[in-house]
Order: C-alpha cells, then structure tokens, then sequence
C-alpha cells in the first residue's frame, strides 16, 4: 500500500490520535491516582481488591468519555476533510446532470491526493463536455450555414419553373449542377470528417509511386488553375510510399482548390520528398499568405481567411480540416507556415512505412 495522499492522512491521523490517547490515559492515571493517594488513600480500593472503588469507577468513565470525545474530535475533522471535495464533485454532477455544464468541483486540501485527484478528473470531463457542446452548437450553425445557400438557389429555381417564372430551357442547369457537386462535397467531408473523429476512418495501405497520382490531379484541375491565373510547377520524388492513394489524391485537391481560391494568381508548387523516416508532401502558392491570428486554427473545421473573390468562391471552410483529418489517419501531421515566396506552405508528413514491410525489389 502506497503511503501517500488519502492513506497517509488516515494513517497520520490514526497514529496521532492514538499517542494523543495513551499519552492522555498515562498522564491523567498518574496524576488522579497521586492526588487521590495525597487526599484520602481510602478513596482508593485495596491491592486485593478485586473491584474498583467508586471514585475510580467515576475516573474510567470519565477518561472513557474523553477518549470518546478525542476520536470524534479527530474523526469529524478528517471526515470534513475528505467529504467537502466528495461533496463538491456531488453538487457539480447534479448542475452538470440538470444541463449546467459550467459547474466545477473544488478540491480544497490537495494533500488528500486521491480526492483532489477526483476532482481534477471531473472538472477535466466537465470541461470537455462543454467544449464539446459548444463546438455542436458551432458546428450546426456552420453546417446550416453552408447548406442554406446552395438549397436556397436550388428550391427557389426549381419554384420558378413550376410557378412560370423561368421556361425550363432557360434554367441555368449547369450553375445548379455546380451548386450540387458542391453539396455532394460538402456532404462527402462532413463524412470524412465523422470518420476520422470517431476513428472509423478506413485506409487502403499500398505502396504507392505518388508521382503519378499527383500529375493526375494537376492535369484534372489544369484548366480551371490556368483560368484562374495560376501555374502550376511539380517537383516530385519516385520514391515509394505506403498511403492511401485516393485519399493522398483527396489531400492535393483540398490544397490545390484552396489556393485557387484564397492565394494570389501566381506559380504554385508541389513538392514531394523523403527525410529521415518521413514522406514530406508540399504545396506553396506565391501570397498573400495566412494571417497570423488565423495559422493556429487553419485547420479547424469551418475557419476560412478573406478571399478577394467574396462568398462566391469562398469554399466550406472544411478543406483543409479534411487534409488535417487524412493526415491523422497516416501517422502523420499537417502544418502551415509562411513559404519563401511570401505566401502559404502546406507541409503534410507521414511514415514512409506506417507499419507496413517494404517492398522487394
């Protein structure tokens, strides 16, 4: 058994208690027996005496009350000591339990370790829950922000139609079809997001050359970077990797159409390289970079920086949480720094192996 915290202020306080009482017993025996003796001797029974006397009957129940009301003495104490955080962590769980999730506990003497341990715990929970609270409250409103829009210009075309307003041939299909790929995107990283929260993400693991993978995804978005302004630049190692290569692709996009949308038109790079251990995968655009108070929570669902363009191409503010997400998912980690040319470089890194065996040949 440990002697420390709990224990120790039991053990501690029993110990005390008991020389206090022998103390008491001798002392107090020593000094009523030389009084009595003093006074009258016959007060006192005989050595053969096989009952106390009266006076001594008197003094057993009086040393006896006193030792009675030592122990309560010292008990009521240690017990105020433990109970007041028990009590405390009590309280809070019936605010937390009635919707309060502000409540905390109060440890009070921190020398009891276990309680004070206790209450740590608790407040550490409390805490938690109400981080998690506020941040379904946030994520709601960011999710009922995203989807209004696209379903508002959907719902209120398609009511044109059936009222007469619009002919059928003059609905902009193609600009309702882009508000439906962006709600399939929206939808499909809102799911992947869930997946990577609740650990369900699954990966297929292969190695993979990313060099094609990548130059796949630049000629896809070809024309709309080179119509946005932008140029894009590959520097690309061959080294094999062990990933997910649909989900590394979903990683390029990400970075790719955020730089479309919030960077300044300009020479973007994509650079790939192997360093001690780790497959680092880059893209850096030409400005105007993130700003400082929003590089912390680049990554954070629903978080997005000005773009010049306004709300038009302002994306879901989920993007990059998605990269962030994947990244996780790899055994890797995601971050976001000020490149040389001034603007933003998104650095991803994963284990080359991630706990696969590496290929023969």
């Amino acid at each position: 058994m440990r002697f420390t915290g709990l224990n120790r202020q039991i053990i501690l306080s029993m110990s005390v208690l008991m020389v206090c009482s022998i103390l008491i017993i001798w002392i107090g025996s020593w000094t009523f027996f030389a009084i009595a003796f003093k006074i009258d001797p016959g007060m006192l029974s005989e050595p053969d005496d096989w009952s106390p006397s009266t006076v001594e009957w008197l003094w057993i129940f009086a040393i006896t009350i006193f030792g009675l009301g030592l122990a309560a003495f010292f008990a009521i104490k240690l017990a105020a000591r433990i109970l007041k955080p028990i009590n405390s962590v009590m309280d809070s769980v019936r605010r937390v339990a009635h919707g309060d999730l502000s409540a905390r506990a109060f440890a009070g003497d921190r020398s009891l370790g276990e309680t004070a341990m206790l209450v740590d715990d608790f407040n550490s929970m409390a805490e938690r829950l109400q981080r998690a609270a506020k941040e379904s409250e946030t994520w709601n409103a960011a999710i009922a922000h995203e989807l209004r829009t696209p379903v508002t210009i959907l719902r209120g075309t398609l009511q044109g139609v059936v009222d007469g307003v619009f002919k059928p041939e003059e609905v902009p299909f193609s600009s309702l079809l882009a508000q439906v790929e962006d709600l399939g995107r929206l939808v499909e990283d809102l799911r992947t997001l869930s997946l990577a929260d609740s650990g369900y993400m699954q990966l297929r693991m292969a190695w993979t050359d990313l060099t094609l993978e990548i130059e796949e995804v630049g000629r896809l978005l070809a024309p709309d970077m080179e119509a946005a302004g932008f140029s894009l630049r590959l520097h690309l190692s061959d080294h094999p990797v062990c990933c997910d290569a649909a989900r590394i692709r979903q990683i390029v996009l990400a970075l790719l159409d955020n730089a479309r949308r919030y960077a300044h038109p300009g020479l973007l790079r994509v650079r790939t390289r192997v360093q001690a251990g780790q497959y680092y995968l880059s893209v850096e655009d030409a400005g105007p970079g993130i700003a400082d108070d929003l590089a912390p929570h680049v990554f954070v669902a629903f978080r997005r920086g000005d773009s010049d363009g306004g709300d038009l191409h302002a994306g879901s503010g989920l993007g990059l949480a998605v990269v962030e997400a994947i990244a996780r998912a790899h055994g890797g980690s995601a971050a976001c720094t000020r490149g040389k040319a001034g603007g933003s470089l998104f650095t991803i890194k994963w284990p080359v192996e991630h706990g696969a065996t590496p290929p023969v040949g």
